[in-house]
């Protein structure tokens, strides 16, 4: 079911965006500065795009803004406009109780979404079986990426034999692990390395909190008695939808060095700074509460938005969050994309 050219570049690993909502003051859609963030994107030279996911807002799909199905189509349209590649990965969010997560499935299928990014967020009541009987139907529909959502922002902590099973399911194609914890990451990895299918199961980090380490480190596992090698091969993140020509820039050295022996040691500083500036996009010192909100103050920043409103009033730059944006704009220079952003703007927003 999934295009062998998207394949290919999915386990080869890619740059990913995950896609933010761009509003007016007034809480509604701006369609005009929504298309100009995915023009962006793709100019960047990112390898696909996940909209529909966390950056998204999962309000999206509530009845009172009804906005999941328009925004799905907005980013396709941009997508066959500007003729991105057949290797370029469509990625729409699935969340939901089973019968949302099917409606969701069929609607990002049907217009042209190569995969699903399948969240558990918000299904506490339900058991780890029945998660998992809830991925089998959505991947009878589209192939699928698992998503572990770190716990501060609506996930829940998963055991290794869901994970286990979950990379098991026929149509599993990729997870992208992101519970921002050493110790969960490590159970999806050495899960996907016993799984028969571990060569069909690309890993994508959805640690913002550490993206370079995540990218740069081998996995050894041992299987039976042998020894079973896995790589994160790629991102699918929130982070990367800020500054992401810079971003991109970084993703395709870490590709160049990836598969040596001997890292050169600026990496390991690169990852500590892009750590830093995480934790102030992403409001850790209020666990994660302006997540969304600082991504959006920053495009809002750079003019590729109006403002950084959320569709939830109450959801905005947790206490000092702006000073901590500012702190880390004036310490890093080197890993924005202003430039590019003032260059192209008018041309995104034509």
């Amino acid at each position: 079911m999934l295009k062998e050219s998207v394949k290919i570049n999915l386990h080869e690993g890619a740059f990913i965006p995950a896609h933010p909502l761009a509003l007016t003051k007034e809480r509604e859609l701006d369609e005009q500065s929504q298309r100009a963030l995915t023009r962006y994107y793709i100019d960047a030279g990112v390898g696909g795009l996940a909209v529909g996911v966390h950056t998204t807002q999962f309000e999206i799909r509530d009845p009172a803004f009804d906005l999941f199905e328009r925004v799905l189509k907005l980013a396709m349209e941009e997508m066959k406009m500007a003729q991105v590649p057949n290797s370029f990965i469509k990625i729409a969010g699935i969340c939901g109780p089973l019968h949302q997560a099917v409606k969701e499935a069929e609607f990002a299928k049907k217009i042209g979404y190569d995969l699903g990014l399948v969240s558990m967020g918000g299904l506490q009541s339900l058991t780890e079986d029945e998660l998992l009987e809830r991925t089998k139907k959505v991947a009878e529909i589209i192939p699928v990426i698992g998503f572990y959502l770190q716990p501060a922002v609506g996930g829940r902590v998963l055991s290794y034999d869901f994970w286990k099973k979950f990379a098991d399911i026929p149509n599993v194609h990729a997870i992208k692990i992101a519970p921002f914890n050493r110790y969960l990451s490590l159970d999806v990895v050495r899960a996907v390395c016993n799984s028969q299918r571990n060569a069909e199961i690309a890993l994508y980090t959805g640690n913002d909190d550490n993206i370079v380490n995540d990218l740069l480190t081998v996995y050894h596992v041992n299987v039976d008695g042998k020894k079973v090698e896995k790589r994160i091969v790629g991102g699918l993140l929130g982070h990367w939808s800020v500054w992401t020509k810079k971003a991109v820039e970084i993703f395709n050295e870490i590709k160049k060095v990836q598969h040596h022996n001997h890292i050169p040691s600026e990496f390991l500083t690169l990852a500590q700074e892009i750590t830093d500036i995480n934790a102030a996009f992403f409001d850790a010192k209020n666990n994660f509460k302006g997540s969304i909100a600082g991504i959006n103050e920053v495009l809002a920043r750079q003019g590729l938005l109006q403002g950084r409103w959320c569709l939830l009033e109450e959801e905005d730059l947790g206490p000092n969050q702006g000073e901590e944006i500012n702190r880390v704009y004036a310490a890093y220079p080197h890993l924005h994309d202003d430039e590019f952003v003032e260059e192209n703007l008018s041309k995104w927003f034509s």
